[in-house]
């Protein structure tokens, strides 16, 4: 969910014939069964009155000549976010037993022209006034500037699928702040409620559609909930639907004066839930810091009137430090925001440093255990929204873990974080930005890509409160031109036609999820067909990522009890620094050296074993320069990594297999006045 604010757009009626509007009903009734026994692609009987689709052509199944799945994935929708924030923000629902008729209608403080539609002219600015009439004219929305109205009814996710999507990743979302200071509401608050609604509606919009195709798995709307099912389902043309979670407060786990609201426990049971829903990826963390890690930063006065929503939440407003590497979070937005007027009488919005940029708040213990627990129920960790301190750990622990379940879905990690992504088998996917942005980025990191064999994505993040790309216009040199063959060259698409509404992506942008098609259209245009073919390997990228995080193993920590010696341990009369506590698996617990520089931390394995990777987590006291040596007699070393410019953290050294029972940490250069000290030491075969 990506909260942006632009500019307001009006929009001219468009006067439809009466008589072209009974044709297109008539259009729009049941199709014959005869027609769905050769047509696998066509539902025995459609709603009337309902939306066109505007494809012909049977959609792409099968996989390539490699074996591989092909389609477009995009890897950040909220199907259900009409039922967030207290189900009145989001205006409209993707679908309805009750036909279109019911779903795409507007909030009733809507009408009769928009005054009341207040999150319209705080996302906006403007008045915020519109047409609140949806079926069957739509003069004003779905649009590309309209924020809170529906933009995933079922028959546009199903305009996509036919035009080349294969994966979607549902992100259950709400924020429970947001819900409690907008004054429209019609349910509770409480994010886990609202999650756990979501996820059922998402099983109930699968059964809508299976209905129309004749029955329960028959339907081209598939919840997945492993790679292996997924791949058939792709293979076999169908979509492919991921429950993912983007929350605030995930498992009741905020802060409030930076003390914890939830504990070990509450992540267990929390993640147990999650999974047991279906879900397979989720975000930590987002907009606000909670329990578990900090955020990346918003910008603009958008930013401020989150900074405010964290304050209110939480009772601190975002702190910052000077970053220590190339990443930084999102400069802190400074504009004047009508959300201050929400903050108790003398409290004022911090200024803040231009040189430190960076959240101070970073993946807390609560944090880790959570990642760990994540890792552990092979799900997939998106990190977008997460502080860069945040991010850096996160990436830290996979690596040490050889774990490939990261997830970058929409442009909000740091971009110098996308090759460490990449190099642990993730997934990245860009915003939904317009054709010309879009194209640009993805020719920068295509490189990347090409080094690590992998295709992309794209984040729509429809209904999720985001900017959505804006039409180039219809004079343009190279506008989308109808009809036009999709992506995969199976499908003829047209116009979208719903109700009296006909868009035309030059003309209108990507003013719903049924213009996905041909946003891809306007890429290959100005892009070229590389990018295009880029985002057709997305599904086999995406579920490889999934697979290997569900295949992943473990590996076996040969340092664990292992016999430890070192060159000095602090001494303190309360607790014991002893070597032997860096290798006991606890993490509060901690060897600690002489203040020198001349130290080291030495273990016997107790037979020789093949070591190919060492992990060193440090405690605040950390090594700048050191060196891992192996031996198999204990006398006879041999130097197989090293640094000069350590940092602290978790650190991961890799290098050739080497025979050893001895592993020596050799330390050069403190990177404080302190010691060295370290928490865990890991030895790994592989």
């Amino acid at each position: 969910m990506t909260m942006t604010r632009q500019p307001h757009r009006r929009r001219t009626p468009i006067t439809v014939l009466s008589l072209l509007f009974i044709v297109m009903t008539m259009t729009l009734g049941p199709t014959s069964s005869s027609a769905a026994e050769t047509d696998w692609w066509t539902p025995v009987a459609r709603p009337a009155p309902d939306s066109q689709i505007n494809v012909t052509g049977e959609p792409f199944k099968g996989t390539d000549s490699q074996g591989e799945v092909r389609g477009l994935v995009d890897a950040h929708n909220h199907l259900m976010s009409n039922e967030a924030f207290g189900g009145r923000l989001i205006c409209g629902k993707p679908f309805s037993a009750l036909g279109v008729t019911d779903a795409l209608k507007d909030c009733p403080e809507h009408y009769p022209d928009g005054s009341l539609a207040i999150f319209d002219y705080i996302t906006h600015g403007g008045d915020g006034k519109h047409d609140p009439v949806g079926w069957p004219t739509f003069k004003d929305w779905p649009a590309y500037d309209s924020m809170t109205h529906q933009a995933n009814y079922y028959a546009w996710i199903e305009r996509a699928w036919r035009g080349g999507q294969r994966v979607l990743v549902n992100d259950l979302v709400t924020n429970g702040m947001i819900c409690s200071v907008y004054p429209f509401k019609d349910r509770s608050c409480d994010e886990m409620t609202s999650i756990r609604l979501q996820a059922k509606l998402t099983y109930d919009m699968q059964d809508h559609i299976d209905k129309m195709y004749g029955g329960t798995g028959k339907g081209w709307f598939r919840i997945v909930t492993d790679s292996a099912q997924a791949r058939e389902v792709v293979r076999q043309g169908k979509l492919a639907v991921v429950l993912g979670v983007e929350t605030s407060e995930p498992f009741g786990c905020k802060q409030v004066l930076d003390i914890a609201q939830c504990d070990k426990e509450d992540i267990d049971k929390g993640l147990d839930e999650l999974y047991d829903l279906g879900v397979r990826s989720m975000f930590l963390c987002h907009k606000f810091d909670n329990a578990l890690c900090g955020v990346r930063f918003d910008e603009h006065g958008l930013g401020t009137a989150i900074n405010v929503g964290q304050f209110l939440s939480t009772g601190t407003f975002w702190q910052t430090e000077k970053c220590t590497g190339p990443q930084k979070d999102n400069p802190i937005g400074e504009a004047s925001s009508e959300a201050e007027e929400d903050l108790p009488a003398g409290t004022e919005v911090p200024e803040y440093d231009e040189d430190a940029q960076c959240n101070v708040r970073g993946l807390t213990g609560l944090g880790e255990y959570a990642v760990r627990g994540m890792m552990k129920r092979k799900m997939m960790l998106e990190i977008d929204h997460m502080s860069v301190k945040a991010t850096g750990r996160v990436l830290d622990i996979f690596e040490a873990e050889q774990y490939p379940g990261v997830l970058s879905s929409h442009s909000w990690m740091d971009l110098n974080w996308t090759e460490r992504v990449y190099s642990l088998g993730g997934f990245v996917a860009q915003y939904m930005h317009g054709s010309e942005e879009f194209s640009a980025e993805a020719k920068r990191t295509d490189a990347l890509r090409e080094k690590y064999g992998v295709g992309y994505g794209y984040g729509t993040d429809f209904n999720g409160i985001g900017e959505h790309p804006a039409p180039r216009g219809a004079n343009t040199s190279n506008p989308v031109t109808y009809p036009f063959k999709s992506v995969d060259g199976g499908s003829v698409i047209a116009k979208q036609t719903t109700g009296e509404r006909t868009w035309d992506y030059n003309t209108d942008g990507a003013a719903h999820a049924g213009m996905i098609p041909d946003w891809i259209e306007d890429i290959r245009r100005v892009g070229g067909q590389d990018v295009v073919d880029d985002l057709l390997r997305g599904a086999e990228s995406y579920l490889g990522t999934w697979g290997a995080s569900e295949d992943h193993k473990a590996g076996v920590n040969l340092a664990s009890g292992s016999t430890a010696s070192a060159s000095s341990s602090e001494s303190n009369p309360f607790t014991s620094y002893a070597p032997s506590r860096a290798v006991d698996g606890k993490p509060d617990t901690r060897w600690a050296s002489d203040w020198s520089g001349d130290q080291w931390l030495r273990l016997d394995l107790g037979s020789a074993s093949l070591v190919k990777r060492v992990t060193l987590d440090w405690e605040r006291a950390y090594g700048k320069a050191y060196r891992i040596q192996l031996s198999t007699d204990g006398t006879n070393w041999q130097s197989v990594w090293s640094t000069t410019t350590g940092d602290g953290g978790l650190d991961t050294a890799r290098f050739s297999g080497v025979p050893a029972r001895y592993v020596r940490v050799q330390g050069l250069e403190r990177g404080t006045e302190w010691g060295y000290s370290l928490r865990e030491v890991g030895v790994y075969s592989k």
